[in-house]
């Protein structure tokens, strides 16, 4: 590590979100505090900051105090979002502010609607970006000059990063920290968070099964229930039983709402089970294959290849700090 610690700005403004800032801030925080504990110098010096300084007020109530726009460059700029962001990307003095303090900083990075100030300042031009999901649209047809992809936690794309919504600032954070210090470091600072281990970025911004919910589907409960039973039987007709139709009505009504049929949104579920348990904890490859339903071990296999592009063997070995060594028992 550096005895110079890397300075990481975080742009507040009126109506931010405070977890847009809290987040990132915390990961930070949490990779000194590691690093103090092993006798090294603090990696990062962490600050909000805003026009004018002083007290910002979040769109949750809480104000927290910010630091005037720093005249010196950035190690990391990280501008957050929130609702304030459409009233931040029309005051052209930030906009400016921005677009000059990016083009002398290692990197610039958005989370959440934190990616329409970036976009204001040009500076995502060509780009690959994120944002969150429900303002993927707007963001794409405000800017078109941007290559926006709606499905992705955060994507990297040279010195600019972007993320997805809220907790997603907390992703792309652990990246950063794992782009600097070593992913080590980074999965010690999720583990000391309490976070979920440290997701890839091209994870969906949502779970398989919230997917299939946010349609509003009248198989929500079906959908919980599966997950909640992946060893029993879940042929048609338990489903059907369940869900209270008949095999050829539930059938029928079930690929009209979600647009796919039954056995490939329980694989899906099953995947994205295995995927959690994978990263999360070191049980025994085979026992997950189990635990989630999929009768052995190949099966589990060519599903999870099929889904991730890669082996459980080979995810786990990324994702994981503790790796078994073998998939057995």
């Amino acid at each position: 590590m550096s005895n110079s610690p890397k300075t990481i700005h975080v742009l507040a403004f009126a109506n931010v979100q405070l977890l847009d800032v809290t987040g990132p801030l915390q990961v930070f925080a949490t990779a000194n505090d590691i690093a103090a504990q092993q006798g090294l110098p603090p990696p990062y010096a962490p600050t909000v900051i805003a026009a004018g300084g002083g007290a910002v007020r979040s769109s949750a109530g809480l104000a927290m105090f910010a630091e005037p726009l720093p005249e010196q460059p950035s190690d990391t700029l990280i501008i957050a979002g929130g609702w304030g962001t459409y009233a931040a990307a029309q005051d052209s003095g930030l906009v400016h502010w921005v677009r000059q303090q990016a083009a002398v900083s290692r990197r610039v990075a958005s989370v959440c609607t934190g990616a329409f100030l970036l976009a204001a300042s040009g500076w995502l031009d060509g780009r690959r970006v994120v944002t969150h999901w429900t303002r993927c649209e707007q963001l794409a047809q405000q800017y078109p000059r941007l290559r926006v992809e709606p499905n992705p936690i955060f994507i990297n794309d040279g010195p600019v990063w972007t993320s997805a919504g809220v907790t997603a600032g907390i992703d792309l954070s652990l990246a950063l920290v794992e782009a600097d210090l070593g992913r080590a470091m980074a999965l010690d600072v999720a583990r000391q968070l309490v976070v979920f281990l440290k997701r890839p970025g091209g994870q969906s911004q949502f779970s398989v099964t919230l997917d299939l919910q946010r349609q509003g589907s009248r198989f929500d409960e079906l959908h919980t229930w599966i997950a909640e039973n992946l060893t029993l039987d879940l042929g048609l007709p338990a489903l059907a039983l369940q869900a209270g139709m008949s095999e050829r009505s539930f059938i029928r009504h079930y690929r009209a709402d979600t647009g796919q049929t039954p056995a490939r949104a329980i694989e899906q579920i099953r995947v994205e089970t295995a995927r959690r348990l994978l990263g999360d904890t070191i049980v025994p490859i085979k026992r997950i294959a189990t635990q989630c339903g999929f009768g052995s071990e190949e099966t589990l296999r060519r599903s999870f290849l099929r889904a991730m592009g890669v082996t459980p063997q080979a995810y786990r070995e990324r994702f994981s700090r503790e790796c078994v060594g073998e998939s057995g028992e």
